[in-house]
Order: structure tokens, then sequence, then C-alpha cells
């Protein structure tokens, strides 16, 4: 069953549109949004909030309207803001508490539930130390607590590797990936890495424009394509003249000629010329797509099951 659905969900502004007519189902599991910065992933995560009210078409979480529910969706709902947004002077522990009871919890389950959280996060030796003097990680491991200190059933995180560096990010990803598969929450990462999304997340949602570019599990974003790669040390070009010659659809793209594969013949008449014309192999591999590809080749609104 579809936790999230979108039905032509469209967000304008005064001469701007952030999102345009996107249609979506988006199941549970941990589900990457990504598109480049203003693509439109933080309107769409505020809209599933209801914290903006979309142009024209409909979006739902748990079957509720988030037009009408927003409410009652937030209940549900852990969020996890791209912008610093924490008071400095306050310690983790009494803001992950204060967010806890705002969240409904009663005042001795929030501090129990902020201890456990803040353990889970890394955060447990320093709880009591004013969040103005903790470092940028620390920051971001905050906000994730907070998000998920009432246990809800969906997490939202809005780019949750901004400003880290890389040891920042392999940390905050392989957070993300044990508070989505421990405590059982469909989480959906936005990002514009696409090197973060494949790392974590089995389920992809690309956007461009505030149009759906695709959506899809990730294995099928990578999966092998009908292309055979023969990567040679020098004289691509010959390799190339030579398989064209035995039949084959074959071009030299730098070192690497790229061949087409229609059955396993081209292996056959690959390993012969390369023989025949004396080059050193390097490599000889099926193709398979590339997340990057997604971005230069499809077109908006192409989707896959």
């Amino acid at each position: 069953m579809a936790l999230i659905v979108l039905d032509a969900l469209t967000k304008r502004y005064p001469g701007v549109t952030a999102l345009d007519d996107l249609t979506l189902e988006i199941e549970p599991g941990i589900v990457g949004l990504v598109g480049a910065n203003g693509a439109g992933k933080s309107t769409l995560i505020k809209l599933l909030l209801g914290l903006l009210a979309p142009t024209s078409g409909r979006a739902t979480i748990f079957d509720l309207d988030v037009r009408t529910r927003g409410t009652e969706i937030r209940q549900f709902v852990g969020y996890m803001p791209e912008h610093d947004a924490l008071p400095p002077d306050t310690s983790a522990t009494d803001f992950v508490s204060h967010m806890a009871e705002i969240s409904g919890l009663p005042r001795p389950a929030a501090r129990e539930r902020t201890a456990e959280v803040l353990r889970h996060v890394g955060l447990y030796e320093e709880r009591y130390r004013a969040m103005g003097g903790y470092s940028t990680g620390m920051k971001q491991r905050v906000k994730l607590a907070q998000a998920i200190v009432h246990d809800p059933r969906l997490l939202l995180l809005d780019e949750p590797t901004n400003g880290l560096d890389p040891a920042g990010r392999d940390e905050m990803l392989e957070l993300v990936r044990r508070t989505g598969t421990e405590f059982g929450m469909t989480v959906v990462v936005a990002s514009h890495l696409l090197g973060e999304i494949e790392r974590v997340c089995n389920y992809l949602v690309a956007i461009e424009a505030g149009k759906l570019l695709r959506a899809a599990r990730l294995d099928t974003f990578t999966e092998q394509t009908g292309v055979l790669a023969v990567e040679v040390e020098d004289r691509a070009d010959e390799l190339a003249s030579a398989l064209v010659l035995h039949g084959l659809d074959a071009r030299a793209v730098g070192r690497v000629v790229l061949v087409a594969l229609e059955d396993d013949r081209p292996y056959d008449l690959v390993r012969d010329a390369v023989a025949a014309l004396g080059l050193p192999l390097i490599r000889l591999e099926q193709r398979r797509h590339r997340l990057e590809d997604l971005f230069a080749d499809a077109e908006p609104g192409e989707t896959a099951a």
C-alpha cells in the first residue's frame, strides 16, 4: 500500500513553478528524493507536512489529505529541516525533550525517550551541553534526534549531510540507514548528491525543475545495459573498425570501444580482434546504467514502475 500519494501536485509562486503536475506513489522503505538545488525537493517536503498549500492537485499521507489534515499528519511524521534552527543556549536534552512533549509525549516519557534517541545518534555523553558549542555534525545529529523522538511512522530528511565533511557525511548516512532499518520507519532523504542516495536508499525519486524524471527501485537504475565496454590501452579506433567489419555495431569513445550486445557473438569476435591486433586489453564488461545518466538523458515525466 502506498504511503504517500501525489496526484498532479503543483505549486506555483509568482513567476516560478516549483512543482509541476507531480503524480507519484511512494511505498514504505528508504526513499531517495534527488534533484539539483532548486529542483523542488524542499517545496515537496513542506507540502507533505502541510506547511505550504498546493496551487493545484492533491497529496495524501496515510490516506490523509495534506491540505486539510496537516496537524493530524504531523503527529506521525518526523521532519529534519535543511537549515540550522537550534536554540544555541539550550542543551540537547532540554530541546529534544521539549520537542517530544510538543508531539504529545508526557514529560516523564519525553525525558526517557530523549535519552534513548540521543544515545542512538551518538550524543548521549554531550547531552547536557549548550548546543551553541556543538560542531556542525553534532547539530545535524540533534536535528535527527528531535525528528525521531516521538517514534514517527514517516521521517522526512531535507539534506541531512548539509555542511558536513566527508567523514561526517559517512557517519550521518550510516545513521540514517540504521534509523530506517532498526526503527522500521519509512525514510525520505532529500539530497542533491546522487552518491549519497545510492548508498542508503532502496527506492529513488528523481525530479528536475519541479517535474518527475523517474521513480523506481534503485537497482533498476543500475541494471545492465545492452552494451559491451572494451577498454584497451590504445588504438581503440582500429579495434572498433575491425569489429564493424565483422558486422558489429561498435564505436570508440576514448580508450573504450562500445559494442551493441544482441547475443553472445560479440564476446568471441572481440577476443579474436584484440588478439589479432595485439592490443593490451584492460577491461571487458557489460555496462551498467549510472544514476548520473538519468539527468543527462531522461525526459521530464518519464517514469518506471
